[in-house]
């Protein structure tokens, strides 16, 4: 499976009369959107044929309800106010979209190096990126940050603990799909900086896992780039695949090459 195979079998199943395919050569990225509201969802091919090499066709299965709960949800009118419980932050890749289309762009702000925080109106079985034609009444930018910070905050945080080489690792995998996005509750990260005795490094190699590791030595090193790797090969929704160092409350990316460490 090559990534033009993939584009064809992804057009194949979500073809539709009210939607248009637009293919992104240079990026290779292929946008499914409605020809009605130019409101559309683009997924990276090579991300899928990564996954494809893993999962078959599960991979692709995968992308097709991403895209249809999607679209779907773009469809509905809805509103902010009212749904104030409903509003959360959400990690991107910095490469991910910037514009819900060509006059409409998301509400974003700068996050690191590697990643960008966007903001979700959580519909149930899917959701849908807050842009800035949901910008009314008495909702600003600073509003829609504070109550998602918020909200995520009041999510429970639930630990899985692993030990290698004497490094230990945390995983936090919850499933709701905002597992990557607890990587903005401070109170969390400072917690957890106190009760680590090595170096403290965060991962978000896709939207629904967060990894904590405490390092203790060179080994802890690669086993965290290798693990951030798998994972980001296999989510559904990759943001990075670099690991950040923890350090003074702050989150600076880190190469690891091999058996040596680089900021």
């Amino acid at each position: 499976m090559d990534t033009k195979k993939i584009k064809k079998e992804l057009e194949k199943r979500l073809k539709h009369p009210s939607r248009t395919f637009i293919f992104d050569r240079e990026k290779d990225q292929l946008r499914i959107e409605n020809i009605r509201t130019g409101k559309g969802i683009s997924v990276s091919l090579p991300g899928i044929m990564a996954k494809w090499n893993e999962q078959k066709e599960q991979a692709i299965d995968e992308v097709v309800y991403f895209v249809e709960e999607g679209l779907s949800a773009m469809e509905d009118s809805v509103t902010l106010t009212g749904n104030e419980n409903k509003i959360f932050p959400v990690i991107r890749s910095t490469s991910f979209p910037t514009q819900a289309n060509e006059s409409v762009r998301f509400v974003i702000e700068d996050h690191t190096a590697e990643t960008r925080i966007y903001y979700a109106l959580d519909l149930g079985n899917s959701y849908r990126l807050i842009d800035e034609s949901l910008l009314q009444e008495d909702w600003t930018v600073e509003r829609i940050r504070e109550t998602a910070l918020f909200n995520v905050r009041a999510l429970p945080i639930s630990l899985k603990e692993d030990e290698v080489a004497g490094n230990k690792y945390y995983f936090l995998r919850s499933n709701d799909g905002y597992d990557a996005s607890r990587i903005l509750n401070q109170a969390f990260l400072k917690e957890m900086s106190e009760k680590i005795s090595g170096t403290m490094a965060v991962a978000v190699p896709h939207q629904d896992v967060l990894i904590i590791a405490d390092l203790q030595n060179e080994a802890g090193y690669d086993i965290l780039a290798q693990m951030t790797m798998s994972f980001f090969a296999s989510g559904r929704v990759p943001i990075t695949a670099l690991s950040f160092l923890y350090e003074n409350n702050e989150l600076e990316p880190i190469f690891i090459l091999g058996k040596n460490k680089r900021k």
